[in-house]
C-alpha cells in the first residue's frame, strides 16, 4: 500500500464520484465582480486547482440567495438572478474538463453583515439582536419574510443545478441566517420558530425541503455545520451533535461539512479559520464527533496543511474528506506532486491568514507567499524555460523578494548567484519567526532553500557583495533585494544616535537583550510591534505597548489580532492608544519616554529600562547608487510592461553591459507578499 493510498480511494457524495478525498472548502474569494457574476479571474482560480488534482471544490463562500443578504462588500457571488447562469456553466465546464466536481455555496447571513452601503439593505435576525464583529443591527424576520428567503433558496439551488454545477452547500454555520434560528444565544422568538428544539429547526428544515423539492433528489445538497458555537450560552458540541442528527435523519442532507468555533465575536472568529499560532486541526475532534451520528459523508477543513496530516486523518476514520483550502492556495498543484513523488516540492500553508484577513478587510484573496495565486490571468504557477539564450544573473539579498528571484530565473534556465551577507536565507522572515505566535513562517524560507538547491542555483551565505564583487561575476542582469534597515531616526527627539532606543529588529534577533520594564511605540501596527511586545512579555518583561493609531495592531487582520490580544492581556501587557512617542532622555540609569496624547496634546512620562521603537523600514540605496550609473538600463523598468495584464516577451540585451533592478524593501517596505510579486512579475518573462 502506497504510503498516501487512502487520500486517493475516490468517494461519493449522492450519484458524484469524486476522485480523491480533498476538498477546496467554501471560502470568500473576492474575485467576482459585475454585480456578483465570476469572472475570468474567479474561473482561473478554480481551474488552476482542478488542473493540480484536486477531488472536489466548493466555491462562492457566502454566495447569496437574497438581495436583503448584502454581497457586494466582499465580492461574493450573486445567486439571486438567472443572470448567474451562464457565467457559472463557465465554471462548471472547466472544472469537470479536469476531472474535477465544482459545488458552490448558498446562504442568507440574516445579521452577519453590514447594513450602510451599496443598496443599504435592512438586516434580518430571528430576534432584532445586534451582531458583534460587524456592529449590525437587523430588524426582527417577519413571516412572510421567512416564507420568501425560504424560496430564494430554492431558486438559488435551482440556478446552480441549470447551470451544471455539481452541488450546493447549505450554509448553518459563522452565525448565518439558519443557525442564528438555532441558537437560543440569538433566537428568543416564541412563535414557531423560536423556543422548542423543533420550532428552532424549522426555517432549516423547510430550506433543505424546498431546495430538494426544486432540484430532485439526485442532486447534491449538503450543509455546513459548526461543531460547537463556544459560547456559555451558545450550542454546544453535544447540541450540533443533535442538530446533525435531526437533519441527517430527514434523508434531505448528503454531507455535512463541519469546522470548530461560531464566528459571531473576534475570539471566536479567529477560532473558526486558525492561524498559525494553533495547533494542527485543533477540531478535528468535533467534526469526528458529528460522524458517530450521521450517516451521510463529513468534511472537515480547519488547518490541514500537508498530505501526512490529511492521510492520517483519513486512515483513521476520523471525518471522510478533508478540507485543505489554505494549502491549496499557497500551492493548487499539491495533489498532482504527492501523485508525482514530490513531497518535498510542496508550497506547504503556514498558516499566516493573509489570505483571510484580507477577506475580512473587503481585499481580493491573495497568498502571502504564491504571489501567482489567484492572478491566474497574468502570473504563471509553473515556470517554463526560456526560449532564449541563458544568461547569467546576480541577485543581492536573501530574503523573499531574493530568494523569488534566484527561483524564477533558475526555472527559467539561466546561471542565477545569489549573495547573501548572513549566514542564512530568510532576512526578515527569520526575524519574524522568533516571535512566540509566529515559528511557523519560516516554512516559506524552507521551501525556497529547498528549491534553491534543487535548480542548482549558486547560493553564497555569508558574502557581503559590493560593487567589484559583484562585476567579477560578469553578470548579464542585476537584481537588488538587500531591503532596509529599521527607520528608528526619523524623529531626532527618540535619541536613536545616542542609543537610547532601540529596534524591534534588535530585539527579535536577539543582538540586545531585553530589558526588564519595557515600552514599545509602534507606529506601523502590523506584525512587528505586536510580536517584539508578545515576545518581551513571554521573556518576563513588564510591557507598555504605545501607538499613535487607534489601537495596537489596527492594521493585523481580523483572523489574526485576536491571537496576539489574547497572549498580551493574559501576560498583562498594558496597551496605550492615541498615543505618540515624543521624545527619550536618560535620567541616571533609567529612561524617560515623553508620551503626547494625539487628541489632546497632554503629555505623560514613563520611566522606563527600554524604549523599543518599530518604526517601518528605510531602504537600503547605496548598492543601487552604485551601480547605477553604469547599468544598460540606468535602474530603470518598463513600468507598463511590468504592470501589463499580458506577459511581456523576454530580454533582448545581451553582452551589452548589465541590467539593472531593484525589489522588495529596498524600493520601499511593503510585505512579503509584495516582495515575492515583484520578483514573480519581473523575472517570469526573463
Amino acid at each position: 500500500m502506497g504510503q498516501f493510498d487512502a487520500l486517493f480511494q475516490p468517494m461519493n457524495i449522492n450519484q458524484l464520484t469524486i476522485r480523491n478525498r480533498v476538498v477546496s472548502t467554501a471560502h470568500a474569494e473576492v474575485h467576482a465582480t459585475d454585480g456578483g457574476m465570476p469572472t475570468e479571474r474567479y474561473v482561473k482560480y478554480y481551474e488552476e486547482k482542478a488542473k493540480g488534482g484536486l477531488g472536489l471544490a466548493i466555491c462562492g463562500g457566502s454566495s447569496v440567495v437574497s438581495i436583503d443578504s448584502p454581497q457586494a462588500w466582499w465580492s461574493s457571488v450573486n445567486l439571486t438572478t438567472d443572470r448567474v447562469i451562464p457565467y457559472l456553466q463557465d465554471l462548471a465546464q472547466v472544472m469537470h474538463k479536469h476531472g474535477a466536481k465544482i459545488m458552490i455555496q448558498i446562504t442568507h447571513m440574516g445579521r452577519r453583515s453590514r447594513w450602510d452601503g451599496y443598496n443599504w439593505s435592512t438586516l434580518l435576525s430571528p430576534s432584532g439582536i445586534r451582531e458583534p464583529v460587524h456592529r449590525a443591527t437587523s430588524k426582527v424576520i417577519e413571516p412572510e419574510d421567512i416564507r420568501r428567503i425560504i424560496g430564494d433558496f430554492a431558486q438559488a439551488a435551482r440556478r446552480v443545478k441549470e447551470a451544471g454545477l455539481d452541488g450546493v452547500e447549505i450554509s448553518a454555520v459563522h452565525q448565518h441566517l439558519i443557525d442564528q434560528f438555532w441558537s437560543p444565544r440569538v433566537n428568543k422568538r416564541t412563535d414557531q420558530w423560536g423556543g422548542s428544539f423543533e420550532n428552532r429547526m424549522r426555517f432549516g428544515l423547510e430550506v433543505l425541503k424546498a431546495v430538494r423539492a426544486e432540484v430532485g433528489p439526485d442532486f447534491a445538497v449538503g450543509m455546513r455545520i459548526c461543531g460547537d458555537e463556544f459560547h456559555a450560552d451558545g450550542l454546544n458540541h453535544d447540541d450540533m451533535k443533535q442538530i446533525a442528527s435531526y437533519y441527517d435523519n430527514t434523508g434531505l442532507v448528503d454531507f455535512f461539512g463541519v469546522i470548530g468555533s461560531g464566528a459571531d465575536t473576534h475570539t471566536t472568529l479567529a477560532n473558526a479559520i486558525p492561524n498559525m499560532s494553533y495547533p494542527p486541526e485543533p477540531f478535528l475532534h468535533l467534526a469526528a464527533g458529528i460522524k458517530e451520528v450521521v450517516t451521510v459523508p463529513v468534511i472537515h477543513a480547519q488547518n490541514i496543511k500537508d498530505p501526512t496530516q490529511a492521510q492520517r486523518i483519513i486512515e483513521g476514520g476520523y471525518v471522510d474528506f478533508v478540507g485543505m483550502t489554505r494549502a491549496f492556495m499557497a500551492d493548487p498543484h499539491l495533489i498532482a506532486k504527492v501523485k508525482m513523488g514530490q513531497v518535498d516540492q510542496i508550497r506547504q500553508c503556514v498558516g499566516a491568514n493573509y489570505c483571510i484577513d484580507r477577506q475580512y478587510q473587503g481585499l481580493d484573496v491573495l497568498c502571502v507567499q504564491n504571489a501567482a495565486m489567484a492572478r491566474e490571468t497574468t502570473m504563471p504557477h509553473v515556470i517554463e524555460p526560456t526560449a532564449g539564450p541563458r544568461r547569467k544573473v546576480v541577485v543581492v539579498g536573501g530574503g523573499p523578494a531574493g530568494m523569488e528571484a534566484a527561483r524564477v530565473c533558475a526555472e527559467r534556465g539561466h546561471e542565477v548567484v545569489l549573495f547573501e551577507q548572513a549566514p542564512d536565507l530568510g532576512g526578515q522572515i527569520t526575524l519574524a519567526a522568533k516571535a512566540p505566535q509566529r515559528d511557523q513562517i519560516a516554512g516559506i524560507t524552507r521551501w525556497f532553500v529547498l528549491e534553491l538547491a534543487r535548480l542548482k542555483v549558486d547560493v553564497r551565505l555569508t558574502t557581503p557583495a559590493d560593487m567589484p564583487t559583484i562585476m567579477a561575476e560578469a553578470p548579464d542582469v542585476v537584481i537588488l533585494a538587500v531591503g532596509g534597515t529599521p527607520f528608528i531616526e526619523q524623529v531626532p527627539e527618540w535619541g536613536a544616535e545616542d542609543g537610547l532606543v532601540v529596534s524591534s529588529w534588535d530585539i527579535l534577533s536577539g543582538k540586545v537583550e531585553a530589558g526588564r520594564n519595557v515600552l514599545v511605540y509602534d507606529t506601523i501596527c502590523e506584525f512587528s510591534g505586536m510580536s517584539t511586545a508578545d515576545l518581551l512579555a513571554a521573556r518576563g518583561s513588564l510591557v507598555e505597548l504605545v501607538t499613535d493609531d487607534t489601537k495596537p495592531g489596527v492594521a493585523v487582520g481580523g483572523t489574526t489580532f485576536p491571537s496576539y490580544y489574547r497572549s498580551l492581556y493574559e501576560r498583562e501587557v498594558i496597551m496605550t492608544p492615541d498615543t505618540a512617542l515624543h521624545r527619550v532622555y536618560r535620567e541616571g540609569d533609567k529612561l524617560v519616554a515623553v508620551l503626547e496624547n494625539e487628541y489632546s496634546g497632554q503629555q505623560e512620562e514613563r520611566v522606563v529600562d527600554q524604549v523599543v521603537v518599530e518604526n517601518g523600514v528605510r531602504p537600503d540605496e547605496r548598492l543601487y547608487w552604485e551601480l547605477k550609473a553604469d547599468s544598460v538600463n540606468q535602474g530603470q523598468i518598463d513600468i507598463e510592461a511590468l504592470y501589463a495584464a499580458a506577459p511581456q516577451p523576454g530580454l533582448s540585451h545581451r553582452g551589452e553591459g548589465f541590467l539593472l533592478y531593484r525589489i522588495g524593501d529596498c524600493v520601499s517596505q511593503r510585505n512579503i507578499y509584495a516582495a515575492i510579486y515583484d520578483a514573480l512579475r519581473l523575472c517570469k518573462d526573463f
